[in-house]
């Protein structure tokens, strides 16, 4: 009888001991579980942020060289030179001219005079808008455009730190 009530004993203390083992091995699991889900919601944000600014940089190039294949003259930059902004005559005239600039982190293009119309959303700054007239005496106009577009970040974080620069080249008809 003494032999059970010592089994019994040591029964409980080995089950305490499991216990608080189970109870570690839980909390170390969940934290890894929440660390996890952490990474992933961070990456998929960070995915978002590349595919934002990629998207709308891809947009902005599409626009500028199908305006600039659709001109039938430059006004400026003047053969040879650069400019941060482009001025073409279009054949529709009241769409001439046709000028894209940089103004307060915004890409802009104002039609005929019109207003001008923002091209990068709220989210994305544009910078270093370059227009390169490469064009040669006696040949097609050719227009090289660089500029860069990076994500909004006032917080700081990791996720929304993304820029891209973008580059077209691209001839009158």
């Amino acid at each position: 009888k003494m032999e059970n009530i010592k089994l019994k004993n040591q029964n409980k203390g080995f089950g305490l001991v499991e216990f608080l083992l189970y109870i570690s091995i839980v909390a170390i699991m969940s934290l890894a579980i929440v660390a996890l889900f952490f990474m992933m919601a961070q990456s998929r944000v960070k995915s978002q942020t590349i595919s934002e600014v990629n998207e709308q940089g891809t947009q902005i190039v599409e626009l500028i060289s199908q305006t600039i294949r659709n001109s039938s003259s430059v006004n400026f930059p003047s053969l040879g030179l650069n400019n941060s902004s482009l001025s073409l005559n279009v054949d529709d005239p009241l769409k001439t001219p046709t000028i894209f600039d940089l103004s307060g982190g915004e890409i802009r293009i104002v039609e005929g005079g019109g207003l001008p119309i923002i091209l990068n959303n709220s989210k994305l700054i544009a910078s270093n808008l370059l227009f390169e007239n490469l064009s040669r005496v006696g040949t097609k106009d050719t227009i090289r455009v660089s500029f860069k577009l990076s994500r909004v970040n006032n917080e700081g974080r990791n996720e929304y730190d993304y820029n891209q620069t973008f580059y077209i080249s691209a001839n009158l008809k």
